[in-house]
C-alpha cells in the first residue's frame, strides 16, 4: 500500500508560522513523524507540498498511478479551491482531509472545506496527530476495500 501526502501552501512554514496556532515542530519534524507511523504500519509513503493550486492538482492526478490513498491538508485552498476538489473527486482514491487547527471554530471564512466534500475522512483540530489518525483511517479503508472485493 501507498499512501500520498499532500500539504497546501506555508505548511512548509511549520514551526515558523504562527506557533501558538501550530505548534513548534517543523515541517521536516511532521514528514519524520508521518514516515514513523507508516513504517510502523508497513505502508509507504510520498510526500509532496506547494504553495501553487496547480501543482497540488497534479500532484493528486499523478497519486491516481501509483498510491492507494490521500492524506491532504490543502491549506488555504481549502476554502477556495473548486478544482482541487475536482481533482480529488477524478482520481476517486480514498482521501481523509487534516487541518492541525479547527478550522470550525476559527474565521467565518474557514467554515467551508470544498477539498472536503471529496474526502471521506475528516482530521480536524488534531495538530499533528490527526496526520497520523488519517493515515490510520486510509489504511483500514483501503483494507477494508480490498476485502470486499
Amino acid at each position: 500500500m501507498k499512501l500520498l501526502v499532500l500539504n497546501g501552501p506555508n505548511l512548509n512554514l511549520l514551526g515558523v508560522r504562527e506557533p501558538g496556532l501550530y505548534g513548534t515542530v517543523d515541517y521536516q519534524g511532521l514528514l519524520d513523524l508521518i514516515q514513523k507511523k507508516c513504517d510502523e504500519r508497513g505502508v509507504e509513503v510520498r510526500f509532496y507540498q506547494s504553495n501553487h493550486e496547480g501543482d497540488l492538482v497534479d500532484a493528486i492526478q499523478q497519486a491516481r498511478f501509483d498510491c492507494d490513498g490521500i492524506v491532504i491538508n490543502p491549506g488555504a485552498y481549502t476554502h477556495t479551491s473548486v478544482a482541487i476538489l475536482d481533482a480529488l473527486k477524478a482520481v476517486a482514491l480514498p482521501a481523509a482531509e487534516v487541518h492541525i487547527t479547527d478550522v470550525t471554530k476559527r474565521e467565518p471564512f474557514r467554515q467551508i472545506s470544498y477539498a472536503g466534500m471529496a474526502c471521506q475522512g475528516h482530521f480536524i483540530g488534531q495538530g499533528l496527530q490527526g496526520y497520523l489518525n488519517a493515515v490510520d483511517f486510509l489504511i483500514e479503508t483501503v483494507e477494508n476495500s480490498e476485502q470486499k472485493q
